[in-house]
């Protein structure tokens, strides 16, 4: 149920907040991983049921290159992640889509993969989009190393010593990937057979898990360089800097189209979220539940300390959070809070970054209550219309649900500044200036916004009892923009409340809201099209996964790092929450 109370924040017992609030761009722009993240219910469900996680072949010459398959079995099907280690140049390592070649591309194979296969896979996989590929594939991905985390760890590690803090701490993983294909493309499995799948039927968890084991690829692969260059005296990464390591993501504008195309999925995603919300605020605020929040909270600080970005605006962002979440936890600390609704309205006034954050930490206390809401983020993708809906039903609509879209003025140009279309070579999403850049001939249809206004400016002469399907007969431009106000009706948090054409756009919000989805941390945005993140920092490693809380990664402290191996830690170890030095750039 969404409550009725205009633009109040707060919520009461087993109501929404209002989309306006929810679905407000700035807000989505500040999400981070929460336990419904993807990343979070897939370790859990593999600690749940015992998923084994092994190397099957290694086959990796003396430098690192060649093939390695790993075997997954779950409870009742079994899996084969393919990997494959090529030797390029310094300058054909790239993030961006256009790349050609990578250091390392994978698969993840649905049950045995005979010679046949193989062959095969061997052949197309390093082609990734170029290649073919067969339905019994469920990922495609490809990723480059950090290559001054990567050799580091190499020289360190085979000199029998353990890596410096600077340099893991300031880029979090060995391996970024920078596509992962999943849902039908380029010939894989789609989402339809997925859907059969107990292992896979959640939203992305198939991506999700071939990125897992490649993170447990990148220690093995480092292991390895490392005894064939140091021999004996060659050493393995203690087991809290492995934890440490996730596995980074570069992402730009390709994530935007899906946000705004797949709105029922959107609605069910964060309407869930928000079930789960409303259902933490009613809880009574208890000393031990204070308690552990407000240790959440300050690794979260830590967390945001050791957050390295070139991105002024974020490290402003981060720097005013980590002053308003010490005051939030100097509150908790002195008990002036006594419910978590209490909490939730005193903190309207911090940033969306600190808000953001408090809803997080809450939302950890409770798995009992909230992990049944990551069964419940499928959706069907369908938009309909009524049989005989009428004219004047659409405009009530319009009016109640879109006002922020009736709003805009797009007599202006700053509010058509933008059109995106689809790359050629790639058939990746691009930003061009409407007037400029060539090709808004074959613009995207992501103006949701405008669509709506040009509907509305349509409708609102026309007889209110006349049936909209006579209208749309005469007008079948308005077909597709119909069935998504109808259908939106029942998914109100469908709709991103954002003008993609406007001037002032930030994609960056769009990006960082499915990324936060997936369980992304460490947001390193490069510009305003594309973010740098880490997958699975502080995650269990395979052979120790459970089921507890592993939120907002933090460099292990100095004690446990020197209760392991206290001999292999270089001098210059710092004290974790210091400023690091080193460049992100060089990462």
């Amino acid at each position: 149920m969404i409550n009725n109370l205009g633009s109040t924040n707060l919520m009461d017992n087993g109501t929404l907040r209002e989309p306006d609030i929810v679905m407000n761009p700035n807000r989505l722009g500040a999400m981070h991983q929460s336990r419904l993240s993807f990343v979070r219910s897939l370790v859990r469900r593999m600690a749940r049921q015992k998923w084994n996680i092994s190397q099957s072949e290694w086959a990796l010459d003396e430098q690192g290159f060649g093939h390695v398959v790993y075997r997954i079995d779950t409870l009742d099907n079994h899996y084969h992640l393919l990997i494959f280690s090529d030797e390029i140049a310094n300058d054909e390592r790239n993030d961006r889509v256009i790349a050609e070649k990578w250091d390392i591309t994978f698969a993840l194979v649905h049950g045995d993969v005979d010679s046949g296969l193989f062959a095969r896979l061997k052949d197309n996989v390093p082609l990734q989009e170029a290649g073919r590929n067969c339905s019994q594939v469920l990922v495609l991905a490809r990723a480059n190393k950090s290559m001054r985390v990567f050799e580091h760890l190499v020289d360190s590690l085979s000199s029998g010593v353990q890596p410096q803090r600077d340099i893991l701490a300031s880029v979090g993983y060995i391996l970024r990937t920078t596509a992962v294909y999943g849902n039908g493309k380029f010939g894989i499995a789609d989402f339809e057979i997925l859907k059969q799948n107990l292992d896979f039927e959640l939203s992305f968890s198939a991506q999700m898990c071939a990125v897992y084991v490649l993170r447990q690829f990148s220690l093995d692969w480092v292991h390895y360089l490392a005894k064939q260059r140091g021999g004996n005296q060659a050493v393995e990464l203690i087991k809290p800097l492995q934890r440490y390591l996730g596995v980074g993501n570069a992402t730009g504008l390709g994530m935007v189209p899906y946000l705004i195309n797949h709105p029922k999925i959107i609605d069910r995603w964060l309407s869930q979220r928000e079930y789960a919300i409303a259902t933490t605020s009613s809880q009574p605020l208890t000393q031990e539940k204070n308690t552990s929040l407000v240790k959440l909270l300050k690794r979260a600080v830590i967390h945001l300390q050791q957050v390295i970005t070139i991105d002024t605006n974020q490290q402003e962002k981060n720097r005013l959070s980590v002053q308003e979440l010490d005051t939030v936890i100097s509150g908790l600390t002195q008990e002036q809070f006594h419910q978590w609704r209490t909490l939730i309205q005193d903190t309207q006034s911090y940033s969306y970054e600190s808000q953001e954050i408090v809803i997080t930490c809450m939302l950890e206390l409770y798995p009992d209550l909230i992990d049944k809401y990551e069964l419940t983020m499928n959706a069907d993708e369908a938009l309909c219309l009524r049989s005989g809906l009428l004219i004047e039903e659409i405009l009530q609509i319009l009016q109640h649900r879109y006002r922020w879209a009736l709003d805009i003025d797009f007599s202006l140009a700053k509010n058509s500044h933008w059109f995106w279309y689809r790359s050629k070579d790639k058939e990746e999403p691009r930003m061009g200036v409407r007037g400029v850049e060539a090709g808004d001939e074959q613009e995207m249809s992501l103006d949701i916004a405008r669509q709506v206004s040009r509907l509305h400016q349509a409708l609102i002469n026309k007889p209110a009892s006349m049936p909209i399907s006579e209208f749309l007969i005469a007008q079948p431009q308005h077909r597709s923009i119909t069935r998504r106000v109808w259908t939106m009706t029942q998914c109100p948090m469908g709709d991103i409340q954002v003008n993609l054409l406007d001037k002032g756009t930030l994609p960056m919000d769009l990006l960082r809201c499915k990324l936060a989805m997936f369980g992304a941390t460490k947001f390193d945005p490069r510009s305003d099209r594309w973010v740098r993140v880490t997958l699975f920092q502080g995650a269990p490693m395979s052979d120790e996964l459970h089921t507890d809380e592993w939120l907002f990664p933090v460099y292990p402290e100095e004690s446990l790092l020197q209760s392991h191996l206290p001999n292999q830690l270089p001098q210059n170890n710092a004290i974790p929450g210091s400023p690091l030095t080193t460049n992100p750039d060089e990462a």
